[in-house]
């Protein structure tokens, strides 16, 4: 039982405890103030695995360094979008990403090919580079939502990077939730996760899903310690919610 918890109500479903495999939440922070961040903390530390500044947001984050420290303190990685390891990529500059990595003590690197056509040899190269010195998460999946990836290529995109040396494999969704493994209406394509699945660890993919209700499919199908992200700081509570059958939508799921 968590003794972080208010109240030891029994038969909650059994919670991985940090720093966690898998039951990951992480938290997308899309320019919160050094204030906002220290209000974040305050409430939420103990269900944060991971926050990724995103897109190219620490580019332009004022006292970037005060901020990434605020969660270093709290014993909160951060890593940078990969919006931004592109942004340095395509300009040919991927030492120079290394060096503003290690200028703000960033363990962590996104390698990411939403934005920009790599190919599957090359991004693997930059996920062994990188690993060398940083702890790589993968996005596998486009941000252009006519751009339909099929399964067998999913599975063999994750295999191979995570051969290469990736933590984690991301499952592409962006902000919106309504690309990669989501269509449109952000519904999901249960089918692509199901067949993803089949080959690939579970506790090794961190599916982005910043709505309720891709979220509440993922914790009906595969429980409380899924891996979870590009979730809203304001909604990391009602998620963990979710997660023990503290909330409506999945109070009959763990009786």
């Amino acid at each position: 039982m968590n003794e972080t918890y208010n109240y030891q109500l029994p038969k909650l479903p059994e919670r991985t405890v940090k720093p966690r495999e898998k039951g990951m939440t992480m938290v997308m922070d899309k320019g919160l103030s050094h204030r906002e961040v220290e209000d974040f903390l305050s409430m939420t530390e103990q269900y944060v695995d991971i926050v990724k500044l995103g897109f190219g947001t620490s580019i332009v984050t004022p006292r970037l360094d005060e901020k990434i420290a605020m969660y270093h303190e709290a014993g909160i990685p951060v890593y940078f979008g990969g919006t931004l390891f592109e942004a340095f990529v395509v300009r040919d500059r991927l030492d120079d990403y290394m060096k503003f990595l290690d200028r703000y003590k960033i363990t962590h690197a996104e390698v990411s090919d939403g934005s920009i056509e790599i190919s599957q040899d090359q991004k693997c190269e930059y996920i062994n580079t990188l690993a060398k010195n940083f702890t790589v998460l993968s996005e596998v999946g486009s941000k252009d939502a006519e751009k339909i990836i099929p399964p067998y290529k999913w599975i063999a995109m994750m295999k191979a990077e995570l051969e290469a040396g990736a933590w984690k494999v991301i499952a592409e969704a962006r902000e919106s939730g309504t690309v990669g493994i989501f269509r449109k209406s952000g519904e999901v394509r249960s089918g692509l996760v199901e067949e993803i699945l089949t080959q690939i660890p579970q506790e090794k993919i961190l599916w982005e899903a910043p709505q309720k209700a891709q979220q509440l499919w993922f914790i009906k199908l595969y429980g409380s310690n899924v891996s979870l992200g590009n979730i809203a700081p304001n909604e990391v509570i009602p998620l963990e919610t979710l997660r023990l059958g503290l909330r409506g939508d999945t109070f009959n799921f763990f009786i």
